[in-house]
């Protein structure tokens, strides 16, 4: 089955139910979205698009950029989805890499898609009402990929393109155990502000949204006011990162809240970042809810592993593998040893491979068909996995191995941090231990005291040689800190 039959199967099933709404005021039935969709397709076809082309789509979350994934399906196509807020640079590279038949610009809600379809000449879509440009592009043949459903790169400016190939049997795959894990029902509204262009806001939203016959509210960009006034709205699932849930209770505290004022809310998951117990348990009594934790990578479209608890708990792992997910640990990888190891993972989300490359999709792959996740863990006499880092984020100062989670969670237990990452630094040949404390300007902590918080809480090795406060960290659209942007800061 390809996705578009999904959304169709839906539609059919339940028009008139509620499908998605957003912020360019597009409020859609699934009988809506299925219609748009089937118009989508029809103008993709009038610009040249073939099975196998590809569709590159700029852009930022919006309810036409959902209905392009499905469009593209529909005729057959690949779509790229790929954040607006990217270089221009970028941009060209990836049309280099992909030989796109088509770019889709998502204008109406992006000023960043709208310059760049400008750039490319772009004009409206009828079919979705102006709100999205589009630019023919020269294709070329394209090899067989009538089972890939969406390309996902995840290549940063320096390094060759790695475009994630992700079937659409993965997809329902990923959107399935999604759906299945956190038991959602059509009367649920999930929060989609999670980047639509990565596997997360795809997978584990969109997809899982689809196929329970549930709705989306879609916010192109994250705002801890946004996401209050949502949840005041009657969201009822909200999947997130750690960055997010900080950022929204620091702000739920300065409307004199000191728990969230809400009783729609019913489930809320964290990924992508490390949690600590102290942090934990401050977001269980804000919430009122159990905070469960997962992991899950583009390769493996989004999710692996994650906690089901039913009540409050101190449990700090990602859980255990999704249905249909194994995982095991290679220990004599690099970062490896005693019962730390690089994760592998098998199954039904695993990548294709990498869109044109297979030099790295040979490297990520082991002999007998595991794939390399680049992340180091440990499991617990439970089975549950934890968390201890990538491999390449490994600092080895002195001689000795510091994984940055368990830095950033010490200090993040620290009342005036907000959030905090960790990376290391090379100085006079040793790589250093570099701590970014984020902290409100009205509560400023002082560094002296943020040592000696440290120092209770680490071993004299995993100390930080360096901590710098400021007012914001770098972060990607979902809030994710940008590790790669923290030595500017210096």
């Amino acid at each position: 089955m390809r996705i578009h039959d999904v959304l169709a199967a839906q539609a059919k099933a339940h028009p008139q139910a509620p499908a998605l709404n957003d912020s360019l005021g597009f409020v859609w039935t699934y009988s809506d979205l299925n219609q748009t969709v089937e118009a989508l397709a029809l103008e993709l076809t009038d610009l040249g698009v073939q099975r196998n082309d590809r569709v590159l789509l700029v852009m930022e979350n919006c309810g036409p950029a959902v209905a392009m994934l499905f469009a593209a399906s529909k005729v057959g196509a690949v779509l790229i989805p790929f954040n607006a807020r990217q270089l221009k640079a970028d941009v060209a590279r990836v049309i280099e890499h992909s030989t796109p038949a088509v770019a889709v610009f998502t204008s109406a809600v992006s000023k960043e898609a709208a310059e760049h379809a400008k750039d490319m000449g772009a004009t409206p879509l009828t079919a979705a009402q102006g709100s999205l440009q589009a630019a023919p592009l020269a294709s070329d043949p394209a090899e067989e990929l009538c089972d890939v459903g969406t390309i996902l790169y995840t290549t940063g400016t320096t390094a060759a393109p790695k475009g994630v190939m992700l079937t659409h049997d993965n997809l329902c795959f990923g959107g399935g155990v999604s759906r299945d894990v956190r038991k959602i029902t059509p009367a649920d509204v999930l929060y989609g502000v999670l980047p639509m262009s990565h596997v997360f806001g795809l997978a584990s939203v969109v997809m899982a949204s689809v196929l329970s016959g549930a709705s989306i509210r879609i916010e192109p960009r994250f705002s801890p006011a946004n996401l209050y006034q949502a949840l005041l709205g009657g969201v009822t699932l909200l999947s997130s990162v750690p960055q997010m849930l900080a950022q929204l209770m620091h702000y739920t505290r300065e409307q004199g809240h000191e728990t969230l004022p809400v009783e729609t809310l019913r489930y809320i998951s964290s990924g992508a970042a490390p949690l600590d117990i102290d942090w934990k348990r401050k977001a269980e009594g804000f919430f009122g809810l159990p905070l469960q934790n997962g992991y899950g990578m583009t390769e493996g479209t989004a999710g692996i592993c994650l906690t089901q608890h039913e009540g409050r708990n101190d449990d700090i792992s990602v859980g255990q593998p999704f249905p249909g997910v194994q995982i095991a640990l290679d220990k004599d990888a690099p970062g490896g040893g005693g019962d730390i190891g690089e994760i592998l993972v098998a199954g039904g989300g695993v990548m294709q491979g990498y869109f044109r490359n297979p030099e790295a999709t040979d490297q990520v792959f082991t002999a007998d068909g595991w794939m390399r996740t680049g992340d180091l863990g440990r499991l617990d006499a439970g089975g549950n996995l934890h968390i201890m880092g990538r491999s390449k984020e490994l600092i080895i100062h002195g001689g000795f191995n510091v994984y940055p989670p368990e830095v950033e969670a010490a200090l993040n237990d620290h009342p005036q941090v907000i959030q905090c990452a960790v990376i290391g630094i090379m100085d006079a040949g040793d790589e250093k231990v570099c701590a970014f404390v984020e902290a409100a300007r009205n509560d400023w902590p002082e560094e002296a005291d943020l040592r000696s918080f440290a120092a209770d809480r680490l071993a004299g090795y995993k100390r930080p040689s360096r901590i710098v406060v400021v007012e914001k960290l770098p972060a990607a659209p979902t809030g994710k800190i940008l590790k790669t942007a923290l030595p500017a800061l210096l």
